[in-house]
C-alpha cells in the first residue's frame, strides 16, 4: 500500500534539509544571527554596533521579512529603489543608506529609518558585517 502523503513528506524533508544547509552555510546560530566568533573582527564589531543602535530591530540577518530590508545576501545585489532606479548594494550605497536613510529608499519599504549618529569607523564596521552576510 502506498502512502499518498509520502511524496509530500519526502519533499518537505528535502526542503527542510536544504534550508538547514543554507542556514548553517551562512554561519547563523540558532537565533538567526551569525555567530560572532565566525566573523572577522571588523564584522563582529559591526554586529555589535547594529545591536547597540537597534538596527537589528528592523533589519534581519537571516532573510526573513521585517520593517527594513534583510541584510542577508544584500551586499553586491541589485536593489530596486522606490523612485524606479536600481543600484548595486556596494560600500557607497550602504554608507549612504546608513548616513542618509531617506536618500535612496528601497522599493516596497517606507522611509522610516531614523538617522543614526555613527562615526566613520562604526559605519565601516556595519558595512563589513553586511558584506560578510553575503559571502
Amino acid at each position: 500500500m502506498t502512502d499518498p502523503a509520502g511524496g509530500l513528506r519526502a519533499a518537505l524533508l528535502v526542503t527542510v534539509a536544504a534550508t538547514a544547509v543554507t542556514v548553517v552555510g551562512a554561519g547563523c546560530s540558532s537565533g538567526g544571527e551569525p555567530d560572532a566568533s565566525e566573523l572577522t573582527e571588523e564584522a563582529a564589531r559591526g554586529l555589535e554596533v547594529a545591536k547597540r543602535f537597534n538596527c537589528t530591530g528592523c533589519h534581519t540577518s537571516d532573510g526573513s521579512d521585517s520593517v527594513g530590508p534583510t541584510w542577508l545576501g544584500l551586499y553586491g545585489s541589485e536593489v530596486p529603489l522606490a523612485d524606479g532606479e536600481t543600484v548595486v548594494a556596494d560600500d557607497d550605497y550602504l554608507r549612504t543608506a546608513i548616513e542618509d536613510p531617506t536618500a535612496q529608499v528601497v522599493e516596497g519599504f517606507r522611509s522610516t529609518m531614523p538617522k543614526q549618529e555613527l562615526d566613520v569607523s562604526q559605519v565601516d564596521d556595519v558595512i563589513a558585517y553586511i558584506r560578510e552576510l553575503s559571502t
